[in-house]
Parts: C-alpha cells; sequence; structure tokens
C-alpha cells in the first residue's frame, strides 16, 4: 500500500504521542522490573507526557518560521508563550527545560541559555526532535540544522547530538527509507566519533548478533544496557543512551510501528522518550495506517499539563499543519 506524505506526517506524530504514553508509567524503571509489573508492556493506560507537548510545541515554531527559524525566535517563543503561563516550577519538565526556563527569566539569551543549567547533555531535545524531520522529509541535513537551532537555546554538546540524530533519522523515515539506511542518515548528521554515534554503534551490533526483537527480550535488554546504560549516573535522560536504546527498539521492531515502540518502552530508563523517538521513526517509516487502532483510540488533545500553550492541540492537526508549511 501506498503511504502519502501526509500519513506518514501524521504516523510519525501519532506514533510518538502513542509511545510517549506507553513508556510513561515505565519511566525509570529496569526491563526486570517492568517484567515483574506487566509481563511486557503493551497498552495505554492515560495520556502522554512533556515529550508529546514540547514536540508540539517544536511544530507551532516551524509553521510560523519555516526555514528561517533562529534561535532568537524560538527564545522569544519561550518567553511570551511558555514562561507567563508557568508562575512556579514547570509539572512534568525536563532538567535541560527547567533549566532552560530558570536561564532566560534571568534574562540570558542562547547559546548560554542552553549552557547555564549544566544539563546539556539531557534528550529533551531529542524528544521533541520529530517535527524537524518531518518538515524537513528527505533532507537528514537540513532536520539537522533545524532542529540545532532550535536546541542551542536549551542544550548543548551531546543533548544538541542527540536531537540531529532523530531529526536525520525521522527525515530519512519520511522516504520510505529501510531502517538500516533510517539509523545510518541519523547517524550521518553528528561526527563519528561522539559519544552518541559510539553508543548507537554498540546497540546497532547488539541488534545484528540478536537478529529480531523474538530472539529473548530479557536478554537483549541485558546486552543493551551493558552496552549503552550508564549505570553510576542517577538520572536517566541522557541524550546518547535514550537515542541508542530508540534506534535500537526501531531496529529489533524491524521498522513496525507496534513491535518498535514496545520494545522501547520495555527496555526501561527513559521510557517514555525513548519509545516515543521509536514511534516517530516506525511512524513515519509505515504510516497513519500502520499505528495500531486501539492505541490510535486512546491519543486525545494534548492537556497541557507541562506546556499550558499546547492545551487543546492534537498531534494529527499539527502534522496536517507542518505538511502544509513544506
Amino acid at each position: 500500500m501506498t503511504v502519502t506524505h501526509r500519513g506518514r506526517a501524521r504516523g510519525c506524530l501519532l506514533g510518538l504521542a502513542a509511545g510517549d504514553a506507553l513508556g510513561r508509567p515505565a519511566e525509570n524503571l529496569s526491563p526486570e522490573q517492568i517484567a515483574a509489573r506487566w509481563g511486557r508492556l503493551t497498552e495505554i493506560d492515560g495520556g502522554g507526557t512533556d515529550d508529546t507537548e514540547y514536540t508540539i510545541f517544536a511544530a507551532s515554531l516551524l509553521v510560523r518560521y519555516g526555514h528561517t527559524l533562529t534561535s532568537q525566535d524560538v527564545a522569544r517563543a519561550y518567553r511570551r508563550e511558555i514562561i507567563p503561563a508557568v508562575g512556579g516550577p514547570m509539572k512534568g519538565a525536563g532538567f535541560s527545560e527547567l533549566g532552560t526556563v530558570q536561564a532566560l527569566r534571568k534574562g540570558l539569551e542562547p547559546p548560554l541559555t542552553g549552557r547555564w543549567h549544566r544539563h546539556g547533555w539531557s534528550d529533551g531535545l531529542a524528544m521533541r526532535a520529530a517535527p524537524y524531520g518531518v518538515f524537513a522529509a528527505g533532507d537528514p541535513d537540513e532536520a539537522a540544522r533545524l532542529v540545532e537551532i532550535d536546541g542551542r537555546v536549551s542544550h548543548e554538546g551531546e543533548g544538541i547530538l542527540g536531537g540531529r540524530a532523530v531529526a536525520g533519522a525521522v527525515a530519512a523515515a519520511m522516504t520510505g527509507a529501510s531502517p538500516d539506511e533510517v539509523v545510518a542518515a541519523g547517524l550521518g548528521v553528528i561526527p563519528e566519533d561522539s559519544w552518541t554515534a559510539r553508543n548507537v554503534g554498540r546497540a546497532r551490533e547488539v541488534v545484528r548478533d540478536c537478529g529480531s526483537s523474538r530472539s529473548g527480550t530479557r536478554e537483549i535488554a541485558g546486552r543493551l544496557h551493558e552496552a549503552v546504560v550508564v549505570r553510576h549516573y542517577p538520572w536517566t535522560d541522557l541524550a546518547p543512551e535514550a537515542v541508542a536504546l530508540a534506534f535500537a527498539a526501531y531496529l529489533l521492531g524491524g521498522g513496525e510501528i507496534e513491535e518498535s515502540v514496545v520494545v522501547a518502552a520495555n527496555l526501561g530508563r527513559d521510557a517514555d522518550t525513548t519509545a516515543a523517538i521509536a514511534g516517530a521513526l516506525s511512524g513515519a517509516g509505515r504510516g497513519e495506517a500502520a499505528v495500531p487502532s486501539r492505541w490510535a483510540r486512546r491519543i486525545g488533545p494534548a492537556e497541557g499539563r507541562c506546556l499550558p500553550v499546547t492545551a487543546g492541540r492534537h498531534v494529527l492537526d499539527v502534522a496536517d499543519e507542518l505538511v502544509k508549511g513544506t
């Protein structure tokens, strides 16, 4: 069946939202804890997190500014649309985004806003990178350039590289490229000697050894964790780790949406983000019609719990706006 450009865009963001929602209850858990609680987590129970809301916000920037987007535009949008609606601490936001809001409140400008808070390596940019790949479909370099412009406001170093890798990979997936080609495109827009690239390379080797997700989920999870997880660090939002686990899940699932997302969620760690990325990649590759209908029915408009400006926005409408803007 032929998948249209619009179908891929809608599949990408719907897959992302489904992954976010599926992975939410497994966030910060180990694969062993997930298995003890659910056996295998496969069903969505409740809404998503800041991953979906920041994705909607990022898409709105592209609709507004397109290829002329600047970091100053992004900072201005934070000040006008995010900060005024947040009287106190942001609910559910990651370290990098919390720090960015604090930096902007202090009057700092990018790129200092992404350096000041010392959490620039987080996966906060990677979690919202998919719209840039949708917008620059077929052009991984442009997708990576655009997401880096966003990333300079909130990230630096490996945090930006994680966003570039996801955006570049989504841009390739939007053309119907194979999973191997999609991952190669993500690696092609980051330095070979970066932490993110090395982790993705290690994860890809594990996948090649195992063949598919049906080779033994627990064994694969253990090998992937051994390859890329920083066990001595207390938080799970490291971009090089999250991107590698998400790409591995996507490869293990053979690019199929349900299996890719389920594998990612059951790997634990920052499960909402890794499953969201896997959902974005597989959704872009397979299209809206391939998203399990039982999941699609559970995805409603954003609640705006973290970003009130996104309340009432549905990812499918946002995807349509992105397609019209290209």
